[in-house]
Order: C-alpha cells, then sequence, then structure tokens
C-alpha cells in the first residue's frame, strides 16, 4: 500500500500557507522552498554564506525526519535575492552537493520579503545515494 508521510516544522508560515515542508510518497521526498530562519531562535542570519548554511541544516534536519539525507537529492532550484550573491551561494550548493550532483536550476526572481537572500527546494529519491551510478559527459 502507498504510504504519504507530511512533515512540519512549526514554522507559521506552514500553517498559513496550509502547506508541509516535506511530502514523502514511497521513496519520492519533496522539500518545499526553503529559507534560513533558525527553527530555534526565529532569526535569519543577515550574511548570505551563514543564512545559506542555515537554509542546508534545515533541510538536512527535515530529509532525516523521513531517513533520507542530502546524498538522496536528485534535484535542486536555488532562489538567490540578489544576482551579486551567486557565486557565494553556489559554491556552498557545490561543497554540499560534491559527490551527489542532482539536476539542478538555478535563479535570480524575488523572494517572498528582502530579508530572505537565499531559499533552496529539493527533490530526494530515498535510496538514492545507494544506487548505481552512471556518469555521462556530452559535447554541448
Amino acid at each position: 500500500m502507498t504510504k504519504l508521510i507530511k512533515v512540519k516544522t512549526g514554522s507559521k508560515f506552514e500553517e498559513k500557507g496550509s502547506y508541509s515542508r516535506i511530502v514523502a510518497l514511497d521513496n519520492w521526498i519533496f522539500v518545499s522552498n526553503t529559507a534560513g530562519r533558525n527553527p530555534e531562535t526565529k532569526q535569519i542570519p543577515e550574511d548570505v554564506k551563514e543564512q545559506t548554511l542555515q537554509v542546508f541544516a534545515n533541510i538536512e534536519k527535515a530529509l532525516a525526519a523521513v531517513q533520507s539525507s542530502l546524498a538522496d537529492v536528485v534535484f535542486s532550484r536555488v532562489f538567490i535575492q540578489d544576482p551579486a550573491d551567486t557565486e557565494t551561494v553556489m559554491g556552498i550548493v557545490g561543497e554540499k552537493f560534491r559527490g551527489i550532483n542532482p539536476a539542478t536550476t538555478v535563479t535570480c526572481p524575488p523572494l517572498g520579503s528582502t530579508v530572505y537572500k537565499v531559499e533552496l527546494e529539493v527533490t530526494a529519491y530515498r535510496g538514492a545515494a545507494q544506487a548505481e551510478v552512471e556518469e555521462i559527459t556530452v559535447a554541448v
């Protein structure tokens, strides 16, 4: 039987917008766009590097709740408020996803508030970290 798990983190935005941080359907795991708000202090770091690290901490904690990790991520969407922050943010994304290499989209749209410098959304497949990987390079 198909199992659907919905994970909430207690964010007031999840309640107001009626959404879950994670929806896991069997082995597919969909993580909502996640900002860098510290769940304990409710603060958002002003520094883009610190904010990006907090985004990853939030996502890693949510993935762990459904027995998964960044190693299972197959797709990510990175939203960066200011294009000038792209190099910093993508440096951290590169560190976190080194060896995982998910398909990734990076864009610089306005975010829900100017305090958000970066947000990240991921799709994971539980068990992808143990899958046999074939890498193919094509000339473009």
